[in-house]
């Protein structure tokens, strides 16, 4: 959660945060269906959000990294409208959201960092929708390859070599394709010299080429 404080608006907003101890791998934070207490800002690592069906069949709904607040989404209801799952050693900032709200009332640049964390939630949604109704399996890979690349590099980190914490099988879950679509993609796009795959480690090689097929463009 970047934003910027004086010396004591931090030191009140760091009294009601709960800096806990790393977090394992498939720690849940929250479950769907539970009243809405906390938001969470993730420190290291990352976390996938995801809901469950009648039936128990998952969806993910999104990935998280070092930087990203979530969480906001139940604010409405009052019910948490996710699970978040820890997808690696992690650690994550707990954050009571009813101190939060009466904290940022007197913090302009607090509330209006909430606001913006909340648009740029609701934009990401939209494109996610645009994403799974008009592309192809390529375009959908590609186009979710770029979106990383970009949040590690405005995290400071490579943008064009990066780990994929999520399994193959969270990405396709993800992109609405199976795991064997997303194998075979990962394999053609590398055949391409689009990139390098090793395990869960990618290299881009080409970023024109990608970002052409992610715009269903041809590299002819």
């Amino acid at each position: 959660m970047a934003v910027s404080l004086d010396m004591s608006e931090m030191s009140k907003l760091d009294e009601i945060i709960d800096r806990g101890k790393p977090l394992p791998k498939g720690h849940n934070l929250s479950v769907q269906g539970d009243k809405f207490r906390s938001v969470f800002a993730i420190k290291t690592g990352s976390v996938k959000t995801y809901t469950t069906s009648c039936d128990g069949e998952e969806r993910i709904t999104g990935f998280y990294f070092p930087g990203d607040l979530i969480g906001l989404n139940a604010i409405d209801t009052g019910i948490c409208q996710d699970s978040i799952k820890i997808l690696e050693t992690s650690t994550v900032c707990q954050v009571d959201f009813e101190q939060l709200d009466n904290l940022s009332a007197g913090m302009p640049k607090l509330r209006r960092q909430i606001l913006k964390t909340m648009s740029k939630e609701i934009c990401n949604e939209q494109h996610m929708l645009e994403l799974l109704a008009n592309k192809s399996a390529d375009e959908r890979l590609a186009t979710f390859l770029l979106r990383l690349s970009n949040r590690f590099k405005a995290r400071g980190f490579s943008e064009s070599r990066f780990r994929l914490s999520m399994s193959r099988n969270e990405i396709g879950n993800y992109l609405g394709l199976t795991v064997e679509t997303v194998s075979r993609v990962l394999t053609r796009l590398q055949k391409s010299d689009f990139l390098v795959v090793e395990n869960k480690e990618i290299e881009i090689l080409n970023f024109k080429a990608l970002l052409n097929l992610s715009h269903g463009k041809s590299n002819d």
